[in-house]
């Protein structure tokens, strides 16, 4: 055996950091540091560190596995591959298309997204289809959309955040959820720049802050109009910047000066005098920047908060500057891409509107049908969930666990228990897995081929270190060999290859043209460059109303030659830095969001007078599936906690270690008290990677966002109870 290494990428967060795969005599793979990639240069977590034990015999499935008398059995893949077929096309004969329903992941390649939004509608004809994605940014997207025209995680390169003067990082904590990415605020701070933090617990990140802002959960809207409101009264708006690169300033405006600091301290708990700190350390340097992520964004007024952050960028001419903007740190390994190519209910490939007229018709001219037979916008996740076994009679899922993360979790589990079929696609026999009629065993990223795009907007490839265990195939051959099944000859012809790179082919012409135009990049581009920033047209001098979409370098000039290239001939460089010459409206102009403060769907009372939030610690990741099953992630982090505050725990009369229980209206959980200052005393916090009795999402409130359909996840009322051991 040849031990060479192949360059490649990490399977969890969407940092995506380069890693170096070498086969070991054993049949496994060997991971080491990867320093010419740019993100991560070199530093790795020890998820990634410890990805390959997921791949070990024992561990991961490696045959197909069939329901017989209540209990999975191992069985061929056309005994498997039949009953999936057979399951899905009972369902369309006796209740309709749209009685299938389609569940993906965030995890999934371009490719398979791609590929699943096609299969779910030539193959299955149905709208039913949407991924765990919605769970994580979708609040961000929305209000991406509104104000820039375009969503795209970061529209900068993390590179960029040590360069920048300020960052206020709003409901994260990278320290523990993507640990490389600690470096570049450690760099800012070394830089002379200042970091800002707002999170209701005190993080290993808020930390290393300068200044930590602690709201109560739900309360994050509250506090960015307050900060404005202050912009404002503290003559610090940019009015220049404003009058020539906004509108809607002055609807914005008056709903800010509602929100008084005074006003704003009652709500959030955050003291007047910190308010004026966090506006002084913002606005006094040339560059600054705004990051959110799930803490501001899993609300259900998601949308609105994350506008009221953007606002706070516009006014003070932040957005659409070198080094200076407003940005989300996507969650998931290609939360980016998984909806950008068709895997979300209402979007097609290169992040077309599935209700367009124009888009229909290009994806649909590249997929060799109608454009009147491609259904409409179907359920978002969690409205689709809550209707399997109702509406929705059978589900094909792809690397998803909604039994431990779907919020209201008891009651999905239950969706999914009075379904009339379920086939999962795992690589891990997981919780949801362990309810289906069929489980389909797939190859992880060690032992397949293809992109991702991570939370900068990067394209990346990749690439195959490993051959899988036999008894193991690929989602891509799957959905093959379903298509065949269900769609016979005339399906096929429609394409569903089995080859990664024939599929992206064909992924960069439905993207054409696109918002994610992908058309100019190829996987030898993607091996040659370390990856490409979307969105990246077949040749420069295309239409593209993203931005600066030629910049190759922060600093290029009207006379660099990265801006001088002949149309059709040299390639797009990619569009590292979006909006530097307009925004992706049909003005060019951002748009201000009016948004006021109101409270969460679920405030605390009487009897439920305590605040859960949830989120995740460094050595586990999502819903458990795979960390759970490595040794050394399981020594550092065995099971789920509350985080209590020493005062609320005196109240209980609970020591550190005991076992408390934490009700909602929804469920009850229950796990060991975990006491720390570091929490605030009206608010408990749960870790939501476990199953069982300590299962967070048992408890966390569904009610929805009504722009993005993201569910409440980040605040509910809940009481904590001692449990008589």
């Amino acid at each position: 055996m040849q031990n060479t290494a192949t360059p490649t990428h990490c399977p969890y967060c969407a940092l995506q950091c380069g890693m170096n795969l070498t086969p070991q005599q054993d049949g496994g793979v060997a991971v080491a540091e990867r320093p010419d990639f740019p993100v991560n240069r070199g530093a790795l977590c020890g998820k990634g560190r410890t990805a390959p034990a997921v791949l070990a015999p024992g561990v991961r499935l490696t045959s197909p596995l069939v329901r017989s008398g209540g209990t999975l059995v191992p069985a061929t893949w056309d005994e498997a591959l039949d009953r999936v077929a057979e399951g899905l096309q009972r369902t369309r004969t006796e209740h309709g298309p749209d009685a299938c329903g389609v569940f993906g992941g965030g995890g999934l390649t371009n490719e398979k997204a791609y590929s699943l939004g096609k299969f779910a509608r030539i193959v299955l004809g149905t709208s039913q289809i949407d991924y765990n994605g919605r769970f994580c940014m979708s609040s961000a997207a929305a209000a991406g959309m509104k104000a820039f025209g375009l969503d795209r995680g970061l529209p900068f390169p993390l590179e960029d955040i040590p360069r920048t003067g300020c960052v206020i990082l709003v409901g994260s904590n990278p320290a523990e959820t993507m640990p490389p990415a600690l470096r570049y605020f450690t760099e800012l701070r070394e830089n002379g720049g200042t970091l800002i933090v707002v999170d209701p617990r005190r993080t290993r990140t808020a930390e290393q802050a300068d200044l930590h802002l602690a709201p109560r959960p739900g309360t994050d809207l509250a506090l960015a109009l307050g900060l404005l409101h202050l912009v404002v009264a503290e003559g610090r708006v940019d009015e220049e910047y404003v009058q020539e690169r906004t509108a809607g300033w002055e609807d914005a405006r008056a709903a800010a000066m509602a929100h008084w600091p005074e006003y704003v301290e009652r709500i959030t708990g955050v003291p007047v005098p910190q308010l004026r700190e966090a506006v002084r350390l913002f606005c006094e340097p040339e560059h600054a920047m705004v990051l959110t992520a799930r803490g501001p964004e899993q609300q259900s007024k998601g949308t609105d908060t994350v506008g009221a952050w953007i606002n706070l960028c516009l006014a003070t001419g932040r957005a659409g500057r070198p080094l200076s903007g407003y940005g989300c740190l996507t969650g998931q390994g290609n939360g980016q891409g998984g909806r950008e190519h068709g895997q979300k209910a209402d979007q097609l490939p290169g992040y077309r509107k599935l209700d367009d007229p124009a888009a229909r018709r290009h994806v649909a001219e590249v997929w060799g049908v109608d454009p009147d037979s491609l259904p409409g916008p179907g359920r978002s996740a969690y409205e689709l969930l809550d209707a399997l076994g109702t509406d929705i009679r059978s589900l094909l899922l792809m690397g998803s666990n909604p039994v431990v993360s779907a919020p209201r979790a008891a009651h999905i589990e239950e969706r999914i228990r009075s379904l009339d079929f379920l086939a999962v696609c795992d690589v891990v026999l997981s919780e949801t897995a362990e309810l289906a009629d069929v489980v389909l065993p797939v190859t992880q990223w060690a032992e397949e081929t293809g992109t991702t795009t991570n939370l900068e907007g990067r394209v990346l490839l990749r690439r195959r270190a490993i051959t899988a265990p036999e008894g193991v195939r690929s989602d891509l051959e799957i959905m093959h060999e379903l298509a065949a099944r269900l769609g016979g000859e005339r399906a096929l012809e429609k394409g569903f290859p089995t080859d990664a790179e024939e599929v992206f082919e064909e992924l960069r012409r439905a993207s054409a043209g696109g918002p994610a135009d992908y058309s100019g990049i190829t996987y030898r581009r993607l091996a040659q460059e370390n990856g490409v920033f979307w969105p990246c047209p077949a040749a420069t001098g295309a239409a593209d109303d993203a931005g600066d979409s030629e910049d190759a370098s922060l600093d290029a000039g009207p006379d660099d030659p990265a801006r001088d290239h002949d149309a059709g001939t040299a390639p797009h460089p990619g569009t590292p830095r979006l909006f530097l010459d307009r925004f992706a409206t049909p003005d060019g102009r951002a748009r201000f969001a009016p948004v006021s403060h109101r409270a969460a769907a679920e405030e605390p009372d009487d009897e439920y007078p305590v605040l859960l939030t949830t989120g995740r610690v460094v050595a586990q990741y999502q819903s458990g599936a795979q960390t759970r099953r490595v040794d050394e992630l399981n020594t550092a982090a065995p099971g789920p906690f509350v985080e209590l505050h020493p005062r609320l725990a005196a109240r209980l009369g609970a020591a550190d270690g005991d076992p408390v229980a934490v009700i909602s209206r929804r469920g009850r959980a229950v796990a060991p008290a975990r006491i720390t200052t570091a929490i605030r005393p009206d608010t408990v916090f749960m870790p939501f990677h476990w199953p069982g009795e300590g299962r967070a999402n048992t408890l966390t409130n569904p009610a929805l966002d009504p722009t993005s359909r993201m569910p409440e996840f980040k605040t509910c009322a809940v009481r904590v109870e001692p449990v008589e051991l």
